[in-house]
């Protein structure tokens, strides 16, 4: 990949060391401004993900992605880094207990470093996830106010079984999802299985084109801010800032093209404006 490019278009000027807080100064340059979108989905474009069509997308063309767009990128960026990088399966499991019969259709990432292994979320859309020590127990608090552990359902020190991502915080600033509670609600869950790249491709197929999904019913886009986190629900427009949420309507496609530059940081070329559902019938 051009890695220069990549640095520009996440606003960093120089690569951070392929250390722990190498991986988090670009985790959250990724999150700030490159926004989660599913609209190409919508639009009814097949969705691929090997890395120079991501790139193309989401670098050169200034597009946001879901996802498997956004980790394939953050994982090319980072194995040009010189980090020890390696994709994982989930299941979304926002509102549902931790056991409930979801398919896996999220991914992310696992990264060893100095030995230790870390997991790092640059395409789930909600409020940032930093990144964590794969540790029972381990937390981290995010600038939005919310906070995230990890929560190992299997052998008591073992590395194998399930392990749940969970998150505590103002509900205002997640997607919607995790409906009003404010406690420890589940994220998502996985294991460290071997994921190759065919799985990856069924699954993002699925995800895509599977009729009734969210991703093909809904609308959406997001971006990490500085405090908080900004999101958008079919035209619904959410900005949860420093503690404070702002909520409006978009007002026609001429809006939405203009917060979805100015907000989420997406170009969206003015011909697909109108072909998006939202706009039709």
């Amino acid at each position: 990949m051009d890695l220069s490019a990549y640095l520009a278009r996440i606003g960093l000027a120089a690569a951070p060391p392929a250390s722990a807080q190498g991986l988090a100064a670009l985790q959250s340059a990724h999150r700030r401004s490159i926004g989660f979108e599913n609209l190409d989905v919508l639009l009814g474009r097949a969705i691929r993900i090997d890395g120079e069509a991501v790139f193309d997308k989401l670098v050169r063309r200034g597009r946001g992605g879901y996802c498997f767009e956004q980790n394939r990128l953050f994982a090319d960026a980072l194995h040009v880094l010189g980090f020890a990088v390696r994709p994982l399966l989930a299941r979304v499991r926002l509102g549902q207990a931790w056991e409930a019969p979801v398919p896996r259709s999220h991914v992310l990432l696992l990264v060893e470093i100095a030995g230790e292994a870390w997991i790092v979320d640059a395409g789930f859309g909600g409020a940032l996830t930093p990144p964590l020590c794969l540790r029972d127990g381990a937390s981290a608090l995010t600038p939005d106010g919310a906070r995230h552990r990890l929560r190992h359902i299997g052998a008591p020190g073992s590395l194998i079984g399930e392990w749940l991502l969970e998150r505590a915080g103002p509900p205002e600033a997640t997607d919607g999802r995790a409906g009003d509670a404010t406690g420890w609600v589940a994220q998502y869950g996985f294991d460290l299985a071997q994921v190759c790249a065919d799985d990856l491709e069924q699954v993002n197929h699925w995800t895509s084109t599977r009729a009734g999904t969210r991703f093909l019913t809904t609308q959406v886009a997001s971006i990490v801010l500085d405090t908080g986190f900004a999101a958008l629900t079919d035209t619904r427009l959410t900005l949860y800032r420093e503690g404070r949420t702002e909520r409006r309507e978009i007002e026609g496609a001429q809006d939405l093209r203009e917060t979805l530059a100015g907000t989420f940081r997406i170009d969206l070329p003015e011909a697909d404006l109108a072909r998006l559902p939202v706009f039709v019938g």
